[in-house]
This record gives structure tokens, C-alpha cells and sequence, in this order.
């Protein structure tokens, strides 16, 4: 039997904790607390990375937590209780499930934690005081505009694959609901051939591509809710000798190693840059700045989103390879 959740999280707490910067005699000291989804994915590791250097840089002790999935919500509800007994000021949250952390949330806000939600929002969006984020709504629709237009440019009849998140996780239904307003398709259009939900894992990617050609080979338009998925969906497209010149893939994420290595060479033609240094330095700096006098953050942070392609399509607006490299999740 593995060990209980609780002394996973204890344990990755207790190692993490030591991310504590000088406080000054004349500042108030300040305790944040970090929850991320998983350390599998490197956009979740960039944002605690960031987190601990501004932690560092303004005197805050942060506390980190992170679970084992994108649907890990027992791990992040333990870690939210566990930081309240610490005696955190504020929390950061990416929530996996976007009500069912609601409840341990409101716990802590009713003890005087101020909590912003990160990434993902949560419902309803009052639970939280603040929320910094993508518009995923709006990554959801540059990439679903840039793959319609790509599909008319190389005279597809497109046959639409879509790679989803889970369900209950806002950030990757407010994308798909994106992406399916920009290709300019409803639900039920019967040009998507095949749904299926990843967790945003890289491997699920690459099985459900294969359970998804397997039904129909000619699919010719793939989305995909982040990029682990996307090169899990090209890996297995490759497998079958699928030429990705008649292939548009397109997803949201804008990773330094993603550009580099797949959006550069074409394997995913377009892909909707995040910025999640952006919430994370935000996050750390609103709560310090509050608990040393400042104002209580609250309201919405839109920490912004850039279409990265190293192929353009005709009439829609993006940035070049160079440029996502050069940004990459706000460097």
C-alpha cells in the first residue's frame, strides 16, 4: 500500500518549505501557500519555480504543494487544510476540479487566508478573491480560427479531432467552447469525428489519437487542450504514417521546448502562448504587498495569450517562432 495522501503532501510540503526569502526588519513577515496540479507537466514546475524566485526576492516563506494529475482534487483539498494549519497568509491556487475545491477554499477565506485562483477558475468565481489567468475562452478561439483558416488554405474537407481536458475542469472547457467558436463549428457540427477526454497527459494524448484514427484515418484537424497532449496526438499520428502536411494541429500552452522543438519544425502548426510566470509573480506580490499594508487583491488579472505559429494563415493575427521562444510563459 503507497502512502496515505496526507503524508504525500506533508512530505512535499515539508521539503519545499524551505523556499523562505530574507525578510527586512521593517516588513511584515508573509506565509503564501503554492497549489499546483502535477510536476509532470513543465508549465506547472515553471510556475512554482517562479513563485519560489519571488518568494525569495520579496522575503515570503512559500509553501508548495502539487498533486499527481490535472484531476488530482483530494491532494489539493489536503494540501489547502494543511496550509491553513501552517498558518499561511494567502494561497495560490490551480484547482482541478472547479467546484469540488470550492468548499476547503471557503474555509480558508472564512479564517482570513486571502485566495487567488491561477489558471483555472473556479465556480463560482466569488469563492476566490482574485483570479489571474489566461482568457482561455480567447486561447481557445485563436487557435480554432487559425485552424479553420489553415483547413480552407490547403483545401481541407476537415474531419476534426478533438483532445479535451476533463470534465468539471473550467480552464479546458472554456478552451474547447473557444476553439469551436473560432473554427466557427457548434457541439454537434459532424465535422468532429471524434472526442475524448486526456487529463491532459501526454501518454492518454497519444492513446486517444490512435483510438480516434482507428475510427476514422482521414482526420485532418486536431485540437488539443495543451501541448503534452498535442505531441502525444503528432507522436501518434507519426506512428501511422500520417502525413502532417495535410494535418493541422493546433493547441494552447506556448512552452519553451514545445515551440522548439515541435512548433518550429511544424509538427503543431499553431499553438496559443500562456504566461503563467505572469501569475505566478502577480500572485506572490498581491498577497505580500497585502499583508504589509497594500490593498486586498481582487477582480479579474488577465496575465494575456499570443498565437505562436511558425506558419502563418491568411487573415488571422500571430507571432512568430522567434518570438514565442524569446516570451515563452512570460520569460
Amino acid at each position: 500500500m503507497g502512502a496515505p495522501k496526507w503524508a504525500l503532501v506533508g512530505l512535499s510540503m515539508v521539503l519545499m518549505a524551505g523556499f523562505a526569502g530574507c525578510t527586512p526588519d521593517d516588513q511584515e513577515p508573509v506565509t503564501i501557500g503554492l497549489i499546483t496540479k502535477q510536476e509532470n507537466n513543465p508549465y506547472w514546475v515553471t510556475m512554482r519555480r517562479v513563485a519560489e524566485d519571488v518568494a525569495k526576492s520579496e522575503g515570503v516563506t512559500l509553501l508548495t504543494a502539487t498533486g499527481t494529475s490535472d484531476t488530482d482534487i483530494d491532494s489539493e483539498v489536503n494540501a489547502i487544510e494543511a496550509m491553513v494549519d501552517e498558518g499561511v497568509d494567502g494561497i495560490l491556487i490551480a484547482g482541478t476540479d472547479s467546484k469540488g475545491v470550492v468548499p476547503a477554499i471557503e474555509a480558508a477565506r472564512a479564517k482570513g487566508i486571502t485566495v487567488i485562483a491561477v489558471d483555472t477558475p473556479v465556480d463560482p468565481l466569488s469563492a476566490v478573491d482574485a483570479f489571474y489567468a489566461t482568457d482561455n475562452k480567447r486561447a481557445g478561439e485563436m487557435v480554432g480560427q487559425y485552424a479553420a483558416a489553415k483547413a480552407k488554405e490547403l483545401g481541407l474537407e476537415p474531419q476534426v479531432a478533438i483532445l479535451d481536458l476533463a470534465p468539471g475542469i473550467s480552464s479546458g472547457e472554456l478552451r474547447r467552447e473557444g476553439f469551436l467558436a473560432g473554427f466557427g463549428i457548434a457541439d454537434d457540427d459532424p465535422v468532429i469525428v471524434g472526442s475524448t477526454d486526456t487529463s491532459g497527459d501526454r501518454e492518454l494524448g497519444k492513446v486517444a489519437m490512435v483510438q480516434l484514427l482507428a475510427q476514422t484515418p482521414g482526420i485532418n484537424v486536431v485540437y488539443t487542450v495543451n501541448e503534452p497532449v498535442a505531441l502525444g496526438a503528432v507522436e501518434a499520428l507519426k506512428d501511422a504514417g500520417v502525413d502532417l502536411g495535410g494535418v493541422v494541429v493546433v493547441s494552447v500552452d506556448g512552452g519553451c521546448e514545445a515551440i522548439k522543438t515541435a512548433v518550429r519544425p511544424g509538427d503543431i502548426d499553431a499553438t496559443a502562448q500562456q504566461y503563467p510566470q505572469n501569475m505566478a509573480r502577480k500572485g506572490v506580490t498581491a498577497i505580500a504587498d497585502e499583508v504589509r499594508g497594500g490593498e486586498k487583491p481582487s477582480g479579474y488579472l488577465d496575465t494575456g495569450v499570443e498565437l505562436i505559429t511558425g506558419d502563418p494563415a491568411p487573415g488571422v493575427t500571430s507571432r512568430d517562432v522567434a518570438f514565442g521562444i524569446r516570451n515563452c510563459w512570460g520569460g
